[in-house]
């Protein structure tokens, strides 16, 4: 199962209509409208990718839309996956295991921002 954010912009006139039209379609669930600047906020679900996009397309294709566009996206198979693929893994990391390394050579930083990617392990 799948589930996406579009944000539908608009016409600030054409906001009330729109919002009846979501309230009231079946493949559709309005959540928000902000009427000044024209941005509506729905989610659609759909068993695969292919079922969203159609849903997608179809919001595009609605008279006073100006865009839609998908913002965020859950992908249970996905997540599925990545929690498979997590729990696969050996919790410690190769480089620990090591014993060819002297710890005084290992580098860490705390985060990947200040990380020497150049010098160290």
């Amino acid at each position: 199962m799948n589930i996406s954010s579009i944000v539908v912009q608009a016409l600030p006139k054409h906001i009330d209509e729109l919002v009846d039209y979501f309230q009231n379609a079946d493949y559709v669930d309005y959540h928000f409208c902000d009427k000044a600047t024209g941005k509506i906020i729905v989610t659609i679900e759909g068993e695969g990718v292919e079922e969203e996009i159609k849903k997608l397309v179809k919001i595009q294709q609605l008279p006073n839309v100006i865009t839609a566009d998908m913002m965020m996206t859950y992908q249970e198979e996905q997540l599925d996956e990545e929690i498979k693929s997590l729990n696969e893994q050996h919790p410690v990391p190769d480089i620990l295991k090591r014993d060819d390394i002297d710890i005084k050579d290992v580098v860490y930083h705390g985060d990947l921002k200040k990380k020497d990617f150049m010098g160290g392990i």
